[in-house]
């Protein structure tokens, strides 16, 4: 019996990986981000279509940006670079904590993934269970559907996108934090580190975590033990395998 149970291999845990992804891990799937130049945010006021300001006192406008935001993502599929995130998984233990409100993760294969700032597919009422627990149990997957004003849920609440409007709080913010502190491996891919609290996610690495930041730009950290893989997302990705 001794013989046979030191015979037995020993099964090591994967190691885990933190993946912090922002638009620019979209843009070879054909959409824009939204700081670069001639970004959404050139053509269109984020305090009038992406603010609780804008909602407030313009809704109709607000809901038609993000039904345009469908449309432009039905019409998309997942890239190289979502792909080879989502393999990852058949070796490391992966969870994307992503910026974006596409789903171009999921269809690409990714099991596990912290949208930080909602999701463009799906609506939930204006005024609910949202707003003070943050349950999602009224949260609605629409697709590629549309909502415009008067869309109402059965009890004659207005629907409103599940999105992080700016001067909203983050409410899986501590959810994220906690997975990047848990993580062996941290990759930062197609986030400028500008939009805050996200941007301030890496620092809560372990000291002993590696941390990889794929940008074909420069980037606004002086840290030492950060590895900095000056490529786009898909090209960036396959170096990233490489060192891993």
């Amino acid at each position: 019996m001794q013989k046979l149970i030191a015979n037995i291999p020993i099964m090591c845990a994967k190691k885990k990986i933190a993946v912090l992804s922002g638009a620019g891990v979209s843009v070879e799937s054909g959409l824009s981000t939204y700081r670069d130049n001639n970004g959404l945010w050139d053509n269109y006021d984020p305090m009038e279509v992406a603010s609780i300001e804008g909602w407030h006192r313009n809704p109709a406008k607000v809901l038609d940006f993000y039904n345009m935001q469908r449309e432009k993502l039905r019409d998309v599929q997942p890239n190289d670079a979502h792909r080879a995130i989502a393999k990852l998984e058949e070796n490391y233990q992966v969870c994307v904590i992503t910026q974006n409100v596409d789903n171009l993760h999921e269809r690409a294969g990714s099991t596990d993934v912290i949208h930080l700032h909602g999701e463009v597919t799906k609506v939930r009422p204006e005024r609910g269970v949202y707003d003070t627990l943050y349950s999602e149990k009224e949260v609605i997957d629409i697709g590629y559907g549309k909502v415009v004003l008067g869309d109402k849920t059965p009890n004659g609440i207005q629907l409103r996108p599940h999105i992080v409007f700016f001067g909203e709080a983050v409410p899986k913010i501590e959810q994220a934090t906690a997975v990047v502190n848990a993580a062996d491996i941290v990759l930062i891919i197609g986030t400028s580190l500008q939009v805050y609290p996200a941007a301030s996610l890496y620092r809560y690495a372990r000291g002993d975590a590696r941390i990889f930041i794929i940008d074909p730009a420069d980037v606004p950290v002086n840290e030492s033990r950060i590895v900095h893989i000056k490529a786009g997302a898909t090209a960036g990705m396959q170096r990233f395998i490489e060192c891993i």
